[in-house]
């Protein structure tokens, strides 16, 4: 009987060793944004500190593994067979929940996705319990720890306005303090700064932290609780004195130091408060059964008459697990890509300078930035002139926030020690009440805080930036949805499925794990063979022939690609590679719409003498345009025919339309030879056969014509036809024009006379 057991405990710390790596990934965004957004250290040193802090933090954490015991459900209501029923749910869910966010690069909340799923899955046995035994489903909340379970909820949700709010008072005061040329002031204000960080550090991680370990004595702890004052203030005084001979003798940049020590002390309150998250549940399930095999030993007791209510008292981790799951942890942040990504997505939603925007604008964002703007036109209206005119002086950027290379920061020291400072003492008071509070939540919406009050979202990135928090909190809303209502459902398939079921669960998530790794890694290798756009790379007409031929070639190899795929599937009817050819284009427009944000930059960056060149590389992208506007009407609209189950082209439309991709793919790919190889003396032989191209295009309207004369009965078929022979006679109209417009850029650039002499665009 015990082998079944044995055997869900090692599947339960397989699952805990996968939840820790996924887990990890998505909460290192937590300790790491701050650090890697103000490139105060390499990413060498940053992890090595982070690294210790999480090893550190994993000892701290002993003392709050009760909340996956008794903090949600009452375990005295469950017996043996259930609780293990409860935790095998929650494990399942919790990798595959979290596994999927960090696929999608967005940071979520590992407390609000345990919490819920210990919820999720209590509810489930507690209500099959009550139906089992035919008794009254008001009585599911003598199986819930409402009180508990409702404190930790409101808890994380303060947190989120609280973070916010303290974040950016803080992060205001402190720019007004030492504004964006921080340099001068920190010589005389640092001391202070430095002090009153270190000592809220010294206290809220260490002092408090303390009461969590285990081998810490009573009275040395009653010791601290009896003399805070007194170790407060002697402990402002000792950091300021130190972190002034930092700056005087050791030539130490205070605001680095203080970067160094918060994020040891975030990565330390991380592995404190979020450890129970990821191994709370097997302990928990471990310690449930030794509790069992004792009962067993002694009275012969089932598992499914033995009830859990020695959970609810006080039991030590073992020192040892603590630092497995420690070790773990840190392999996890050294080796971990996704680790990287969502660390991205928190530095560009508190980026100062440009940034290419991920989320796009929504009606909520929208209208927050609409009214916001008013809310500060109104503020600005009574705030007296001088007053304004002094705080606006404060908030001169210098023009070191760009986009141009990945060395520079995206916001400055002073910012990012106030998220480590304000974000590590948020959290160690969590920690402190034995609260499991979400560390995402506070990290982010201290960052999000500090960056709305540092006027790093500005008119001209506000609503995506906004769009990108909505987005962020709305997945921390759908993560406690989701979550709940997949581990209910899952305790309920293993209630009543027993060990197949939770074969064929763990095996899903298996299958998950490493379908999202293989996804992934392709996703990082498209992403390093796409060079990003970079403004110091281009600045003369040499850089311009370079760019432009590498975009050409990039999107007149999709373009070929998908007119060969769409005429294919169209011809089989097969629709659902015409609906993946209609996402993909989605790609091609992506491109273009990326070029066209960064035209700013190109024209700021060209040499005095190359800026004749500015309308030249407009024009290309005008011509780019128009040749992936052509190839999303003939890819949407073969899917739209399809999919409102139209009859299929006939045998000699498809003929017809497939002979036009053997010649179209014949021109793209000589014309992607063309410009990969910079050999431009090739494209006059292309357009030579121009011509001859739109004759064929224009013999196959005429015979569609003389087919509705005579024999074709579907005016759809028509419609689509002829849409897909005139978008494709406009595809080669745009394709020469460009490589006309090639053509003469060349020859004014070598008999060196460019400077108006630049066709002007055809209108066709």
């Amino acid at each position: 009987m015990e082998d079944i057991y044995i055997v869900m405990l090692v599947a339960l710390f397989a699952l805990a060793v996968t939840d820790l790596v996924v887990g990890v990934s998505n909460d290192a965004v937590n300790f790491l944004s701050s650090a890697i957004g103000s490139r105060a250290f390499s990413m060498k040193t940053i992890l090595i500190v982070a690294s210790v802090g999480v090893g550190v933090g994993a000892i701290f954490s002993s003392g709050i593994m009760e909340v996956a015991r008794k903090g949600i459900f009452m375990p005295g209501e469950f017996y043996f067979e259930e609780i293990m029923i409860i935790f095998m749910a929650v494990m399942i869910t919790d990798v595959l929940l979290l596994d999927f966010f960090n696929s999608l690069g967005l940071p979520t909340s590992t407390t609000v996705s345990i919490v819920f799923e210990l919820l999720g899955a209590a509810v489930s046995v507690a209500v099959i319990k009550i139906y089992n035994s035919s008794g009254s489903y008001g009585d599911i909340f003598n199986y819930i720890n409402t009180s508990k379970a409702t404190e930790i909820i409101v808890g994380i949700l303060m947190a989120v306005v609280i973070a916010f709010l303290i974040g950016a008072i803080v992060q205001y005061f402190s720019r007004l303090i030492f504004s964006f040329q921080f340099e001068k002031k920190i010589k005389y204000a640092g001391a202070i700064f430095g002090g009153v960080s270190l000592t809220a550090i010294l206290y809220f991680i260490l002092l408090k932290g303390l009461k969590s370990v285990t081998f810490i004595s009573e009275g040395f702890l009653n010791y601290l609780d009896n003399n805070t004052l007194i170790i407060l203030a002697a402990g402002l005084v000792v950091f300021t004195i130190i972190s002034q001979l930092l700056m005087s003798l050791f030539k130490t940049h205070i605001l680095r130091f203080i970067i160094l020590v918060g994020t040891f002390s975030l990565a330390l309150a991380f592995a404190g408060n979020d450890l129970v998250n990821f191994i709370g549940v097997p302990i928990a399930a471990w310690q449930s059964f030794e509790l069992w095999q004792a009962a067993y030993a002694s009275s012969g007791t089932l598992p499914s008459e033995f009830l859990m209510s020695g959970l609810q008292g006080e039991v030590a981790t073992p020192a040892f697990l603590l630092l497995v799951a420690g070790a773990v942890m840190v392999v996890t942040l050294w080796f971990s890509r996704k680790a990287r990504n969502v660390v991205e997505t928190g530095v560009n939603l508190a980026r100062q300078g440009e940034v290419t925007e991920r989320f796009d604008p929504n009606f909520l964002s929208r209208g927050i930035v609409r009214y916001s703007v008013l809310l500060g036109n109104v503020i600005g209206a009574i705030t007296p002139r001088a007053v304004s005119r002094k705080i606006d002086e404060k908030f001169q950027k210098p023009g070191a926030f760009t986009r141009d290379s990945e060395d520079t920061p995206a916001f400055d020291l002073v910012r990012a020690s106030v998220n480590l400072v304000v974000a590590s003492i948020l959290i160690s008071i969590g920690t402190s009440l034995k609260l499991p509070l979400s560390t995402t939540y506070v990290t982010f919406m201290v960052a999000m805080g500090t960056s709305l009050a540092d006027r790093a979202w500005d008119r001209e990135s506000a609503v995506y930036r906004v769009a990108g928090v909505v987005n962020v909190i709305g997945g921390w809303f759908v993560t406690a949805l989701v979550a709940f209502s997949a581990a209910a459902i899952f305790a309920a398939i293993i209630y009543f499925g027993g060990i197949i079921a939770i074969t064929v669960l763990i095996g899903l998530a298996i299958f998950s794990i490493a379908r999202s790794f293989v996804l992934h890694s392709r996703k990082e290798k498209e992403k390093k063979l796409k060079k990003p756009f970079r403004r110091n790379d281009i600045s003369t007409i040499n850089d311009i022939v370079g760019e432009s031929s590498k975009n050409i070639s990039s999107i007149v190899c999709g373009v070929n690609q998908m007119f060969t795929k769409t005429v294919k599937n169209l011809g089989y009817y097969d629709k659902s590679k015409l609906k993946k050819n209609k996402k993909s284009i989605k790609k091609l427009e992506s491109e273009i719409d990326e070029l066209k944000r960064n035209v700013f930059y190109f024209i700021k960056s060209i040499e005095e003498e190359s800026l004749d060149s500015n309308r030249f590389y407009i024009l290309i992208l005008d011509y780019l345009q128009d040749i992936v506007q052509s190839i999303g009407y003939i890819t949407r609209n073969s899917y739209n025919h399809v999919n409102n189950n139209h009859k299929n082209l006939k045998f000699n439309q498809i003929r017809d339309l497939k002979r036009v991709d053997d010649k179209m793919q014949a021109l793209f790919d000589e014309i992607e030879d063309i410009f990969a190889n910079q050999d431009f003396a090739r494209i006059d032989v292309v357009l030579a056969g121009k011509q001859a191209l739109l004759n064929d295009v224009g013999e196959l309207i005429e015979k569609q014509i003389k087919r509705i004369r005579t024999t074709e009965s579907s005016p759809r078929n028509s419609e689509l036809y002829f849409g897909l022979l005139l978008e494709t006679r406009d595809l080669i109209t745009s394709t020469m024009n460009l490589l006309e417009l090639y053509r003469e850029f060349n020859i004014a650039v070598e008999t060196t006379r460019f400077s108006t002499g630049l066709p002007q665009k055809e209108q066709d």
